[in-house]
């Protein structure tokens, strides 16, 4: 079954079980899901019942859709991501993007756990991304191309929108929130970088690190979907003073840093409703 087919299929069944034209989509990272004890849940979907949605098999990544509505705002949440390391193509990794889309989403918000390279971001920082440097082996949009999903060849020069990022960084500075801004490469993983490594990301302009989020924006871009994501520092990639670091530590900087996440997230959301209504 070719793509499209698939996503009509996924889309359709979500449409049956109740979720239609969500005003944003949200797309947790890892250890970040304290948004989901701030919005009203309607509906919990696993991914194991979507047609051809792939399985979260990162143990700290649940595998459901969470339909919810927050400040008369309806919300379709991701809670658990797929990754390139996990076995999957990044056409499969940037499948839900597609359902986002063909549900009809106004705006995807994106949240994910990042090394910090740069010298001033520290455990807990919360990062908007301004622009990314895709170091990943492959593309999203490679092979096949349906003319129904958009260009071939996408401009990428703003894959970050402007108007959302500018609502992101206006309602941080009101709620006294803490928002820097930087650059985030992708990288394959699922180990973590070496020193050497660390400095090449630096060197070539990175800020931060991680192994996500970028072919999910690479799709938005092409359906013209307007993205805007988030990094959270969960740990600090300084090459001459790199101290071992674990998943657990990593999840529990995560997990700190999440309350204000989810407040930067909610109090946009709502401001976001009282622009629209």
């Amino acid at each position: 079954m070719n793509l499209p087919a698939r996503v009509h299929e996924a889309t359709n069944f979500l449409i049956q079980s109740g979720v239609h034209r969500p005003d944003a989509a949200i797309i947790l990272g890892s250890g970040l899901d304290a948004l989901l004890l701030q919005v009203q849940v309607l509906q919990q979907i696993p991914y194991s019942a979507i047609p051809h949605f792939p399985q979260a098999t990162v143990s700290f990544h649940k595998g459901e859709l969470v339909w919810a509505t927050v400040g008369g705002l309806n919300i379709l949440i991701m809670h658990g991501r797929f990754h390139y390391y996990e076995g999957y193509s990044l056409q499969e990794v940037s499948f839900p993007v597609r359902i986002m889309h063909a549900l009809g989403a106004r705006w995807l918000i994106i949240s994910n756990a990042a090394g910090g390279i740069r010298r001033d971001l520290r455990k807990g920082d919360l990062v908007l991304i301004e622009d990314h440097i895709n170091l990943l082996p492959d593309n999203p949009l490679r092979g096949p191309h349906d003319p129904s999903y958009g260009e071939r060849f996408p401009d990428m020069s703003r894959p970050y929108d402007a108007h959302f990022r500018n609502l992101l960084k206006n309602v941080a500075a009101r709620e006294g929130i803490e928002l820097k801004s930087g650059i985030y490469a992708a990288v394959m993983g699922p180990s973590l970088e070496t020193r050497a490594e660390y400095r090449y990301l630096r060197t070539i302009g990175a800020d931060m690190v991680g192994m996500s989020t970028v072919p999910e924006v690479i799709v938005a871009n092409q359906v013209k979907l307007p993205c805007t994501a988030i990094s959270v520092i969960t740990d600090e990639c300084d090459p001459d003073h790199l101290m071992p670091v674990s998943v657990e530590e990593i999840l529990a900087t995560a997990q700190q840093a999440d309350q204000q996440l989810t407040r930067l997230m909610i109090a946009s959301l709502h401001q976001w409703a009282e622009l629209t209504s």
